[in-house]
């Protein structure tokens, strides 16, 4: 089973990454990342407004050193937030977060929301643009993009987002989205893909768990990975980090993925894209 995905512009992504949203900077943050990377994760995804890059950057560190391997075998994420907006304001961000993860080049860098401002999620497009055009990132991208968002962006862009990274879980299946995507070839990817833990009590998750020898998360995961979705689900506990990635080694059945596709309620735990201001 191919660990990666393939991005349109040739570049090469884990299909599975450490998020580390809502982990408050400080220790337990360091030893997350840590732990994963010794672990064999090479995906980390943060952002500035999660407030913990410098601890993330700390746990890359300690992590590489560990693991005895080198920067180029990871794949780091971060965010620009509403409030950097603008052509300018974009580049300072990130340069700020470069600095604050301590590392030279990010491999991914996405817009966090459209926010309301069309022009300004325009402006800050360029700007990113321009840090992949000169060779400062990597891959660019965006997050939290409904379709309406996605056609005002690629109707005046002049480097198309390789990927757009969601809300994404059993009760939100975001199908319409993920067809427009694929025929756009743009990767989705999922944030809070087990729902902030809510989803692992489900009884359909559980009984395909058991069925499986695995464990709700597991099955989540998994779930994400052959729609074709790379996904970043979060956990401090070493145990969980580690179990989160051992999801190469089965396969949901046609009868598993159809239990699963039949919890879809459109229902989301984060905001919607269409009308959030950040605020």
């Amino acid at each position: 089973m191919e660990l990666t995905v393939t991005l349109h512009n040739g570049n090469i992504m884990p299909k599975v990454g450490l998020g580390v949203f809502r982990v408050e900077e400080g220790q337990e943050a360091v030893n997350a990342v840590k732990h994963a990377i010794v672990s064999d994760y090479q995906s980390i995804d943060t952002a500035m407004i999660y407030k913990n890059e410098e601890s993330v950057g700390e746990g890359i560190r300690q992590g590489l050193e560990e693991a005895g391997i080198d920067r180029s075998e990871l794949f780091i994420t971060s965010k620009i937030w509403l409030d950097d907006f603008g052509f300018d304001t974009a580049l300072q961000a990130y340069e700020a977060s470069l600095e604050r993860l301590g590392l030279e080049y990010l491999d991914l860098y996405l817009i966090h929301w459209p926010g309301q401002d069309t022009e300004k999620f325009i402006e800050t497009w360029k700007a990113l643009e321009q840090l992949y055009n000169e060779g400062k990132v990597r891959n660019i991208g965006v997050s939290n993009f409904n379709i309406e968002h996605m056609e005002t962006l690629l109707a005046q862009a002049s480097v198309k987002p390789v990927i757009n990274q969601v809300e994404f879980h059993p009760y939100l299946d975001q199908k319409e989205l993920r067809n427009y995507l694929a025929e756009k070839q743009i990767v989705m990817e999922s944030w809070s893909p087990l729902l902030n833990g809510d989803i692992l009590t489900n009884e359909v998750i559980n009984n395909i768990a058991e069925k499986h020898g695995k464990s709700p998360a597991q099955v989540i995961i998994r779930w994400n990975i052959e729609n074709d979705v790379v996904v970043i689900p979060k956990s401090v506990t070493p145990n969980r980090i580690e179990e989160n990635l051992n999801v190469f080694d089965f396969q949901l059945s046609q009868e598993d993925l159809y239990e699963i596709e039949q919890l879809n309620e459109d229902r989301r735990i984060g905001p919607d894209p269409a009308d959030f201001t950040g605020k």
